[in-house]
């Protein structure tokens, strides 16, 4: 069996080795390392993949959240509203901008924000809300944005986690999650379901004037050379990464397909095991909360996460490793209660949830080079543990 890896970014490369050595060595030939054809084209195609009018790459994720709240124009005091189960980086930006985070907690079953806890969050202070697609689902678009117009606010959505996935709205009509919202950001980290070689991101929106001012703000606030003409920050993509999202830009549906298999293939194996729940598809497309049905799409399984049950997660996590199986805890403390996000203002009863969840859950390997002896190796350990 091969070594199980909890992203296995070598086999993938293997795959599309011959493309991206080929479009990086003509970089390298061309020497055009900052904003060169490969960047613009990468722009491109991935507007086209999205169906949306304006892409704008920058330098990694994080930087991308930061510059679409910058190019909304928010102001230190202003209010946004986010995630509490989540990665640092979405409410780090917040703070650094001297925008006030607000935490709220999320759904047991897809570990989504909860909408009815934005609702209860909203004070005349609040500008925009941050929903996550965490793990790689879809948040409920349709009941944000119907809060989002009936408050007033922006919506951005953290696509770090979710590139590829459809939501299918009320109406039946589907949309590239990161092209429903005012504006979207998304990381291109090596680990991502469409990551480069280095750091690397984007920001996403059909808004002409909003798009203008982010293109301005990522180059130093320049729109014409020496001429800054707004605040801005250096972030680019730079050529090499593009050249390698390029390459793997076309796979990127067929990489989703290969981990929805792969976790199938997990639900398979959990199956009637009590003590392990299984990820829960809860978008539209489905036809049950337990089942990955054969036309899925609104969850790309950027992780599969499982919750554990009267059992000790923490020993599963070590049992797993002492057998060489890689797995992660995201995330092992709220950000409630992480010290630079402490605030008098936050009440435990509030993120009953999120406390729940940080106890409970264990994400396991997943990627697409994962077969079916590492699959049954992996749930054969953990069946037999919780089983003892």
């Amino acid at each position: 069996m091969k070594k199980i890896q909890m992203v296995d970014l070598k086999g993938q490369y293997a795959g599309i080795k011959e493309q991206v050595d080929s479009s990086i060595l003509e970089v390298i030939n061309t020497t055009t390392f900052i904003n060169g054809p490969e960047v613009h084209s990468f722009q491109k195609e991935l507007e086209d993949y999205l169906g949306i009018k304006h892409v704008i790459p920058c330098a990694n994720g994080t930087d991308a959240l930061q510059i679409a709240m910058m190019g909304l124009g928010l102001q230190p005091g202003d209010e946004v509203i986010t995630a509490d189960f989540t990665f640092a980086a979405t409410v780090e930006v917040i703070a650094l901008l001297q925008l006030t985070p607000v935490l709220v907690d999320v759904e047991i079953d897809s570990f989504n924000i909860d909408p009815e806890a934005i609702r209860k969050a909203i004070t005349p202070k609040t500008k925009a809300i941050v929903p996550v697609h965490l793990f790689g689902q879809a948040a409920n678009m349709d009941e944000i944005m119907a809060i989002a117009k009936e408050h007033d606010l922006y919506v951005i959505e953290d696509n770090a986690q979710g590139i590829g996935a459809n939501y299918t709205d009320k109406n039946g009509r589907k949309e590239k999650t990161g092209t429903i919202g005012h504006v979207a950001s998304t990381s291109f980290f090596p680990s991502k379901n469409l990551g480069c070689y280095g750091d690397g991101g984007a920001i996403f929106t059909n808004d002409d004037a909003l798009a203008h001012a982010i293109r301005g703000i990522v180059n130093h606030g320049m729109y014409e050379r020496y001429h800054h003409d707004v605040v801005g920050v250096n972030s680019r993509l730079d050529s090499i990464q593009a050249a390698v999202l390029r390459a793997k830009l076309p796979n990127l549906d067929a990489y989703n397909t290969a981990r929805r298999n792969a976790a199938r293939k997990y639900n398979k194996a959990f199956k009637g095991i009590e003590n392990i729940i299984t990820p829960k598809v809860s978008g539209s497309c489905q036809t049950s909360c337990d089942v990955i049905c054969d036309t899925c799409d609104c969850h790309v399984f950027h992780q599969y996460t499982l919750r554990i049950l009267n059992a000790d997660r923490d020993a599963l996590v070590k049992h797993l490793n002492a057998n060489n199986i890689p797995c992660g805890v995201y995330y092992p403390i709220p950000l409630h209660s992480q010290k630079a996000y402490t605030s008098d203002r936050y009440k435990e009863a509030d993120f009953t949830v999120t406390n729940q969840l940080i106890k409970e859950v264990i994400s396991l390997p997943m990627h697409t080079e994962l077969d079916d002896e590492q699959i049954d190796f992996i749930t054969q350990h953990i069946i037999d543990f919780i089983s003892k």
